[in-house]
């Protein structure tokens, strides 16, 4: 352990070779304290995970929760950015957990901090706005839509309009045949755009009569999420248990 920081020494990478994952790499070799063991793909043998204290989750949504499976039934902390979770997934996960109560797993949505920021602000924003939807922008190779951190923010926020007894977004659409009003996440509408040129980017909007207000975020290079991985990376071994968010561990 570092004694500064309390963080795992050595550091695995599942999904080295990807976009996120050779990013995570290249940022653990830089960060002090830590040291990278191990880097895994699709078809390798994961074994013993290169005796790491604390791994690092970038796959797909298909194999991450086999992935997660191996690491803690290891006792092996996870960090883990590869969205797509379901709600069965995470059960199943908590059900493992507790058989291994000593290993924490982080699954983060975003870990860029401006983003947790946003989700933040727009679950606080919530209550006081009839109307709320969220445009999520993200490149065309990404696999999964609505992105985790829309999702996210869109559960935020209906359970913030819930808890202030806000009802339905108003919404008097009747017919949309080809779904041009977009997903419906917790009773909030999400929209997704795959472009180009773009990384990522989510825009949160509310409304009330006269005035909206927009809360937006921006990640224009993958460096941007490294500051968040190395703090999950040195704190998750004193979070026992699943955390979903990466904002309980900075406070936010």
């Amino acid at each position: 352990m570092n004694a500064n920081t309390g963080a795992p020494r050595t550091v695995s990478v599942i999904g080295a070779a990807g976009r996120m994952g050779s990013e995570v790499c290249r940022a653990v070799e830089a960060a002090d304290g830590l040291e990278l063991v191990g880097r895994f793909d699709e078809g390798d043998d994961l074994g013993d995970l290169a005796g790491a204290d604390v791994v690092v989750e970038f796959s797909v949504p298909a194999a991450s929760a086999a992935n997660v499976a191996h690491c803690v039934d290891r006792g092996v902390h996870v960090v883990v950015g590869t969205t797509g979770w379901g709600d069965d997934a995470v059960s199943d996960l908590r059900t493992r957990l507790a058989r291994h109560p000593e290993v924490g797993v982080l699954i983060a949505p975003n870990f860029a901090i401006g983003a947790v920021l946003m989700m933040a602000f727009a679950q606080k924003a919530a209550r006081f706005y009839e109307s709320a939807e969220v445009i999520e922008l993200h490149h065309p190779d990404k696999v999964d839509a609505p992105s985790g951190t829309a999702a996210r923010t869109a559960e935020l926020i209906g359970r913030a309009r819930e808890a202030a007894g806000l009802g339905a977004v108003p919404d008097a659409t009747t017919a949309d045949p080809d779904g041009a009003r977009g997903a419906r996440a917790h009773g909030i509408r999400v929209h997704s755009v795959r472009l180009r040129g773009l990384v990522a980017h989510q825009e949160v909007l509310f409304g009330q009569t006269g005035e909206m207000l927009t809360i937006r975020h921006d990640s224009f290079d993958r460096v941007s999420f490294m500051p968040g991985v190395i703090a999950a990376v040195r704190q998750v071994s004193d979070h026992p248990g699943l955390t979903v968010g990466l904002e309980h561990y900075l406070g936010i």
